[in-house]
């Protein structure tokens, strides 16, 4: 491990690409360290690399495998602490989202849409700054969950944490899921979900399967089930299938996905248009997607980039947000997203 962080302080310090990931209950993490500073783009992921793409416009930039070194370490089993902490919030804020959380539920009222995925950043500021620990604790904390920390002159330093497959590929079959509803996990209980957040899944659910079926030849779809992710609890539906005859189109069918319903809203034209309209803050990279693509005939795992935040000199950049229906509180919205930053505000603790 030692090595590999060795390598990641050197190409951050010389402001080349690099990213560092881990597959959900992997033993072990993947470094790509980018032999130069170029600037490489991905139109269709035919390439073998890790991608990185925004939210709404803007190029998907790719650290392509042949570019690069790469290093593969097994993970320290060590039990990383966690520490209760509280982020600095003002009245302003908790208004302001608040107010945002209305028009987005007047907006679902008058029929424009189902649902709205609002959101907000956060920022924390940091005493120090300390990449390894950074990783370390990223790596330990989520070992669930999809981790990466990526760096790149073009979009700034980025780490998080994901609960979300927006596709996986493996030939010509592909999987991918519906994850929404979020409560607290309380241990040995089971969640009491809502009709709100049953309907919330319901609404992503719906339209991830009806866009997959004009993909696909083949799609089966599991029952609901309870997801953990971290302190989190959602409700999940997994979807598998088969590409139509002609192989897979990896880029056809994330154009497809992306935005998903869970991060932006359904239907996906009304509900990206009323966040790019009312959020007033650029999301960046967070909702957009990231993952290693291996080219059209072998395996490309690609996730929704949540749980997130963006490193800056002195200051973390927390993403976070929540699906919108009409039977949404305003209130119990801000508290969830206070719930959504423990997962990033866990890997800054010993920084703050």
């Amino acid at each position: 491990m030692n090595d590999l962080l060795k390598k990641t302080q050197a190409h951050y310090r010389s402001k080349s690409p690099f990213v560092v990931y881990a597959f959900p209950n992997s033993e072990s993490a993947i470094g790509l360290f980018q032999k130069n500073k170029k600037t490489y783009i991905s139109e269709d992921y035919s390439e073998k690399g890790f991608v990185f793409a925004p939210f709404a416009e803007g190029d998907t930039l790719i650290i392509p495998e042949n570019e690069t070194e790469q290093i593969i370490v097994k993970l320290s089993e060590k039990t990383i602490e966690r520490h209760v902490i509280s982020p600095e919030v003002n009245s302003s804020e908790k208004d302001t989202y608040r107010s945002l959380v209305e028009t987005a539920i007047n907006f679902i009222e008058q029929g424009k849409a189902s649902k709205v995925v609002t959101s907000r950043v956060q920022q924390v500021k940091l005493g120090n700054f300390d990449l390894s620990e950074i990783i370390n604790r990223l790596l330990g904390l989520y070992k669930t969950a999809f981790r990466y920390v990526w760096y790149h002159p073009k979009t700034g330093l980025w780490c998080g944490a994901s609960p979300e497959v927006l596709i996986r590929i493996n030939g010509k079959e592909f999987s991918t899921m519906a994850l929404a509803g979020t409560k607290k996990y309380e241990e040995n209980r089971e969640p009491r979900w809502t009709s709100k957040e049953i309907d919330e899944q319901k609404y992503v659910a719906d339209a991830i399967a009806t866009k997959l079926h004009a993909a696909a030849s083949i799609v089966k779809v599991s029952k609901i089930k309870n997801h953990r992710a971290g302190s989190l609890m959602h409700l999940r539906t997994d979807f598998t299938g088969v590409f139509k005859k002609g192989g897979n189109n990896l880029a056809l069918l994330t154009k497809a996905l992306h935005p998903t319903p869970a991060v932006c809203g359904t239907p996906q034209k009304a509900a990206k248009e009323f966040i790019l309209r009312n959020e007033n803050y650029d999301r960046e990279y967070y909702t957009g997607f990231l993952g290693p693509v291996s080219g059209l005939k072998d395996r490309s795992d690609l996730y929704v980039n949540l749980r997130c935040m963006k490193i800056g000199i002195g200051t973390a950049h927390l993403y976070v947000g929540g699906g919108i229906t009409e039977a949404s509180q305003p209130t119990e919205e801000w508290e969830e997203t206070l719930d959504k930053l423990q997962t990033m505000i866990q890997v800054l603790a010993p920084l703050i």
